[in-house]
């Protein structure tokens, strides 16, 4: 990497203009520092583009200097994937002033969105058109859909929709050489050769800078019901999960597992909160179920499930919401849950995906070996459980030096992940790796698979310039 001389810089200045960079280091430290986890860099400047244009004039200049580019959205990843590095080589991109929606097509069902746009004003906008676009996060008031596309994104609606892959029709994205590839067509179908789409879709900013997409949207549900449930272990909640979509089919378009200690991690560390059931017990989830029928229309069946699920003795105790507020508070209890951790002590944090078949015995295996390496760590799974991905937290014991046990962090890993490997499973479900797993998913990636990868890289970016030492290595 060759670190911009001053003629550099200026150069790349001029290309966005006096509105377009931020070049004082207390400005610039927000672009450099992640919100969790500690990740930190420097940089010499902060490129703030306001087109497409912009975006490919910046690349072209780096290209030809060498100097690397670290692409980012609203900065609200976990990995590590958007910050530079230390030592000031690296120009941050950031795409916040490419904040307009250019096009919205209700008979075609999309929007055309540039990568700068927050994921609120998309999902706001699309209700204006009496539609919806159905990915939804925790941080969706600050993340920008260029980064949600990087990460490819899943959220608490992948049940039903998929994650953000599924979300996107065509892609605009600036090439590691400064090309624009302008490949934004709102098509289902397209069988003229590779999906190409799909390589910028993920890739975390390392073969180009998406600059717009064409998104998906769906028709608005007319109704909604929520319902917060408690089961015995995990193994009752996939059971309840395929009961309800025996009875509900598509209609079950949440379903998120919460394990007891990550409710009292939210109710202990933040306002505002009350426990939802009378009692406490083990495990829990909320669920929530959507259609177009009447309001209303949707409770009496979801009253039906959850008493078969009752006389089967998978359900305990549930709740369902009496109105849109108490839906809302039900699910802030699932949305504070990274914010509620980061106030209750240092955990080792896991993005993991098992088939669902496998999701209780791994909850199960990976509790018991950490509670033997660890005796009174505190386990905290939470997550998607409709497709698998259980985000798995265990936080350290009360006894123990918070700095002490993230030195344990490789250890836990291994202990964590060794098992999701035997079960076929993945190590990032929807996080991305970034550089928090970079080094990691070379143990549990095929040779031929990170070949693969790092052929993809080495074509489009063969100097190396975007992104560099995010996800994979050269």
């Amino acid at each position: 990497m060759t670190k911009p001389t001053a003629d550099i810089l200026d150069r790349l200045k001029k290309i966005v203009g006096p509105a377009g960079y931020i070049d004082n280091p207390a400005d610039m430290e927000p672009y450099c520092v992640s919100w969790r986890d500690g990740w930190r860099g420097d940089t010499p400047l902060v490129l703030r583009p306001a087109s497409t244009a912009e975006v490919a004039e910046i690349v072209k200049l780096c290209a030809a200097a060498g100097v690397p580019i670290v692409p980012q959205g609203g900065n609200t990843g976990l990995t590590g994937g958007g910050q530079p590095h230390a030592g000031g080589l690296e120009v941050v991109v950031s795409t916040a002033r490419m904040n307009r929606i250019r096009a919205v097509d209700t008979l075609n069902d999309t929007m055309t969105v540039e990568a700068g746009v927050v994921l609120t004003t998309i999902q706001d906008k699309a209700a204006e058109m009496d539609r919806l676009f159905p990915l939804s996060l925790g941080a969706e008031g600050s993340c920008q859909i260029g980064g949600n596309l990087s990460t490819n994104a899943g959220g608490t609606q992948v049940l039903r929709y998929g994650n953000a892959r599924n979300l996107v029709l065509g892609l605009e994205v600036v090439l590691p050489d400064g090309r624009v590839w302008n490949g934004l067509r709102g098509l289902r179908k397209d069988n003229t050769g590779f999906d190409m789409k799909q390589l910028f879709i993920g890739g975390e900013g390392c073969i180009g800078i998406i600059t717009a997409a064409v998104l998906r949207l769906f028709p608005k549900p007319r109704e909604s019901q929520t319902a917060f449930v408690a089961v015995p272990d995990p193994n009752a909640a996939v059971k309840l999960l395929g009961l309800m979509r025996s009875r509900l089919g598509e209609q079950v378009t949440s379903f998120e597992l919460l394990q007891r200690n990550c409710l009292d991690f939210v109710f202990d560390a933040l306002d505002g909160h009350e426990d939802p059931l009378a009692e406490i017990h083990s495990w829990y989830v909320l669920t929530e179920v959507t259609g177009q029928g009447a309001p209303g229309s949707l409770k009496e069946p979801l009253e039906e499930a959850l008493a078969e699920a009752i006389e089967q003795e998978l359900v305990p105790d549930a709740v369902i919401a009496a109105s849109g507020d108490q839906s809302k508070k039900l699910w802030a209890i699932r949305e504070e849950l990274a914010e509620a951790q980061k106030l209750t002590g240092v955990g080792i944090k896991h993005d993991v995906s098992v088939p669902l078949s496998r999701i209780a015995e791994f909850i199960e295996r990976a509790d018991t070996a950490l509670e033997k390496a660890y005796p009174g760590i505190r386990p905290c799974g939470f997550g998607h459980v409709g497709d698998g991905n259980i985000h798995y937290n265990p936080i350290a014991p009360k006894d123990w030096d918070g700095a002490a046990f993230a030195a344990e962090r490789e250890k836990v890993n291994r202990i964590v992940h060794d098992i999701v490997a035997e079960m076929d499973g993945s190590i990032s479900a929807e996080h991305g790796l970034g550089r928090l797993r970079r080094e990691e998913a070379e143990l549990y990636k095929s040779e031929v698979e990170m070949d693969m990868m790092r052929a993809v890289k080495k074509a489009l970016d063969p100097n190396n310039i975007m992104n560099p030492g995010k996800m994979l290595r050269l």
